[in-house]
C-alpha cells in the first residue's frame, strides 16, 4: 500500500540515536513546503528521534519535539511550519474522514506521519517513506525511498 510510485531506496544502519538524527537532518535539506514524510516502524524503532532531527535541521530545538500520541498532531514552528502526526491510537481509518488533512498535507509546511498504515484511503498521492527496522539492541535500518514525480493528467 504505502511503496506506489517510489524511486530505489536508500539504505543505511544506524549505530545510536545521534546518527538517527544526522540521517533526517540530511533529508530534511531536500524537503519544500509541501511535502510529506511517512515514517513506518514497530514501537521503539526511532521514529520520533528522526523527526527530533529532520525538526533541529528546519530551526525547531529538539526538546521541543515529542510523539503526538495522545493528541494526534504536534506543530512546530520552524524554518518551515512542521505537522508531526502520530496515528497509532487510531483505531479505523474512518476516525480521519472528520479532520482536513489537505490543509496539513498540501500546504505550507512538512507533514511527518509516525504509523501512516493506519491512512486507509488517506494515504497522500506523492510521500517520502523511511521505514524502520531493529537490527540489535542500539542498531537501526533506515530505508527511506523517494517519491516519483507525478504522472501528468490526461485531458480525455
Amino acid at each position: 500500500m504505502l511503496k506506489k510510485k517510489l524511486k530505489p531506496k536508500v539504505s543505511l544502519i544506524s549505530h545510536s540515536e545521534e546518527e538517527t538524527k544526522i540521517c533526517a537532518q540530511r533529508l530534511a535539506k531536500t524537503l519544500k513546503a509541501g511535502d510529506i514524510v511517512l515514517l513506518q516502524g514497530d514501537l521503539g524503532a526511532g521514529k520520533t528521534t528522526f523527526v527530533k532531527g529532520l525538526a533541529q535541521a528546519l530551526k525547531v530545538a529538539p526538546q521541543k519535539v515529542n510523539s503526538p500520541t495522545f493528541v494526534l498532531m504536534n506543530y512546530y514552528k520552524g524554518k518551515l511550519p512542521i505537522y508531526h502526526f502520530d496515528l497509532y491510537r487510531l483505531g479505523k481509518p474512518q476516525e480521519l474522514d472528520t479532520l482536513d488533512f489537505d490543509d496539513y498535507f498540501y500546504g505550507e509546511g512538512i507533514s511527518l506521519i509516525e504509523w501512516p498504515e493506519r491512512l486507509g484511503k488517506h494515504v497522500p498521492q506523492q510521500y517520502y517513506l523511511v521505514e524502520f527496522k531493529h537490527k540489535g539492541e542500539h542498531q537501526r535500518q533506515l530505508c527511506i525511498s523517494y517519491p516519483s514525480k507525478l504522472q501528468p493528467k490526461s485531458s480525455h
